[in-house]
């Protein structure tokens, strides 16, 4: 049985604005192709992003440009097709009884061509310098809250190793073992143990969706342009491995 098959509800936790899109925008259309109802847990609004030469420039590093990225994200969120979507730290993706808190953009460095790490002045909110066991309990709560049959988040090395991609791993997969959800990791490349699904059906409407996130990226034909100026081609094709001892029932 694939993984895609009878999932009534399936969360997302990605760290940032965009981040839904580029690494997950086909699968979660094939998702709501299939009928299930798909949710998103963001877990900071980006504030650190750079931002694409042109009208937006101005927002870098302004706390206009987290709005900015709340109004991408909706209507990134809303081409997709997702259901409902959510801000770590926030009710109902927040402990009860606590006070409401934003997690930061926590920045990065780049290591080498590809490969990030973490950032020497994050700040003391960011997310990847917040308590694991915080971060965690609020992503099991909008668990709790919302019961899905499958969590899908980043592979242990964040994908290409930000800090925050890394935190909501993290975090994500232990809030799934606290609950009994199953997690899925997403795998960039077909790897032992994992299923890999070709979804060029849904190119156009990624490609509709990348261009809502229009402060961080430019779309090029089938080529998305970073604010950085690097190039990669957009993706339909993903995978998906089911984490070792999760629990598996749809």
């Amino acid at each position: 049985m694939s993984l895609l098959d009878g999932r009534r509800s399936v969360l997302f936790v990605h760290a940032h604005p965009d981040d839904e899109t580029i690494s997950t925008g086909a699968l979660i259309a094939e998702f709501v192709a299939r009928g299930s109802r798909v949710f998103l847990l963001t877990c900071s609004r980006g504030e650190r992003g750079e931002v694409v030469d042109g009208p937006l420039t101005a927002l870098a590093g302004t706390e206009e440009l987290a709005l900015e990225r709340d109004r991408e994200l909706e209507r990134a969120a809303g081409i997709l097709g997702i259901t409902e979507r959510f801000w770590l730290g926030e009710p109902p993706a927040r402990v009860d009884g606590l006070e409401p808190r934003r997690y930061r953009d926590s920045g990065m460095v780049w290591i080498r061509p590809g490969l990030a790490g973490p950032a020497d002045d994050a700040a003391d909110d960011a997310l990847s310098v917040a308590p694991l066991a915080e971060v965690t309990a609020d992503v099991a709560a909008l668990i709790m809250g919302l019961r899905p049959a499958l969590v899908v988040s980043y592979d242990d090395g964040g994908g290409y190793g930000h800090p925050d991609h890394v935190r909501a791993h993290d975090a994500a997969r232990a809030a799934c073992a606290v609950t009994g959800t199953a997690f899925a990791e997403v795998l960039e490349a077909p790897t032992p143990g994992g299923e890999w699904f070709d979804l060029p059906q849904h190119l156009t409407v990624v490609t509709d969706a990348l261009r809502a996130h229009a402060s961080q990226l430019t779309v090029h034909g089938t080529e998305i342009v970073h604010s950085g100026g690097q190039r990669e081609a957009i993706g339909t094709s993903v995978g998906l491995r089911l984490w070792p001892g999760s629990a598996s029932d749809a």
